[in-house]
């Protein structure tokens, strides 16, 4: 390249940062940001996973032990401070089971409740939520735990809560809508599942009609 065309070059990339300059750092500076924003979160979500996964360790450790007082505890700082982490919804299921089998139905149903408000898959906040319905019929509040499973589930759970509904329709006397429920669930059970087909089909029998 001459001097002449090196000059001009030279001129032209003035010209144009002149222009375009300040636009330019900005955009750059602004990639720049973004990519050491997305690598703090990576890094932070991983953080919280490791210590979330810690902390569950605990939670098993406290329900094999029996110990209540540091289920309670581990469970409360799970909420606080990893509410948003997959352990946090298999936390609050796991010491609902463990407070449940030790008597606790209301630290049990607390749990549940959590998970079922909380939880960020829906299939945990559904397993929340039918578990609850399963302690408020023991409890006899019918219209309580009809609230909490809709009208008709979706996918693999769509016989399960079905079923469900029965139970408590049954139990609160309608049984009409009862008998409704249970051919919903047997109509959505695959046929494999043949034990639990098996019971629905008993409780639609005793229903009569």
């Amino acid at each position: 390249m001459s001097y002449h065309d090196e000059q001009e070059s030279i001129e032209s990339f003035k010209a144009w940062w002149a222009q375009w300059g300040n636009a330019t750092t900005w955009v750059v500076l602004i990639v720049l940001l973004a990519l050491a924003a997305w690598n703090g979160w990576n890094f932070w979500q991983r953080r919280q996973a490791a210590e979330a996964a810690v902390l569950y360790d605990q939670v098993q450790q406290a329900a094999n032990g029996g110990d209540k007082a540091m289920l309670t505890r581990v469970a409360s700082d799970m909420e606080d401070r990893f509410g948003g982490t997959a352990y946090a919804q298999m936390t609050a299921l796991g010491v609902a089971r463990a407070l449940y089998m030790q008597g606790d139905t209301a630290g049990a149903k607390a749990q549940l409740q959590w998970a079922a408000d909380h939880a960020k898959d829906d299939e945990f906040r559904q397993i929340a939520k039918l578990r609850l319905a399963s302690l408020l019929l023991d409890e006899k509040a019918y219209d309580q735990g009809l609230a909490l499973i809709p009208q008709s589930g979706s996918g693999p759970f769509k016989g399960i809560v079905a079923d469900g509904r029965g139970d408590l329709l049954a139990a609160a006397g309608k049984r009409d809508d009862a008998r409704a429920a249970y051919r919903l669930a047997l109509d959505s059970l695959p046929k494999s599942d043949a034990s639990e087909r098996q019971l629905i089909q008993f409780k639609l029998d005793a229903l009569g009609g």
